[in-house]
């Protein structure tokens, strides 16, 4: 059992390594028609929320946090 749970995360690294030499039709088509900046705006967007929303809930708390002492 033990040798099995070593092994296990073995075989997705090896299968992990094996994939990123594979060329991906569907990259190479967002790159060729310019969608891919689209692609990209849309996840850096997505992350500024994120980042905006965890930066306000951080001062909603330490103002809790004032007001508590």
């Amino acid at each position: 059992m033990k040798k099995a749970f070593f092994a296990l995360p073995l075989l997705f690294l090896q299968l992990w390594a094996s994939a990123q030499g594979n060329r991906t039709e569907m990259a190479d088509t967002f790159r060729s028609n310019g969608k891919i900046y689209v692609v990209v705006a849309v996840i850096l967007t997505i992350f500024a929320g994120i980042i905006l929303y965890l930066v306000r809930l951080d001062r909603k708390i330490s103002r809790l946090e004032r007001h508590r002492d």
